[in-house]
């Protein structure tokens, strides 16, 4: 995250903006949460969809972006699923309904 910030300054310097959605990273964090969602509680959910409306509704709302990078860190964070299920839930929830 340290690299993405410091290409947004530098490309702000040469006039070129940056915002906090970034659908290169929603790709990989999107797959990881939900990824983590079907290892954890249910094996048949369809990580696929969830990614695809993950990365749509993270690209779309910085404020949605914010929240999957809460989620992300989060579940990188807890080595159980029970540790996400108590810290996770409320970064997470946006992401994971089917």
């Amino acid at each position: 995250m340290k690299s993405f910030a410091f290409l947004c300054l530098f490309l702000s310097f040469t006039g070129v903006a940056c915002s906090a959605a970034d659908p290169i990273t929603n790709k990989w964090d999107c797959h990881d949460v939900c990824k983590r969602y079907a290892d954890c509680f249910n094996s048949d959910y369809d990580v696929d969809a969830c990614k695809d409306r993950c990365e749509s509704a993270a690209s779309n709302s910085d404020d949605k972006q914010n929240k999957l990078d809460d989620c992300h860190d989060c579940i990188g964070d807890h080595d159980s699923c029970v540790d996400d299920i108590s810290h996770c839930s409320t970064s997470c929830g946006t992401f994971i309904a089917p």
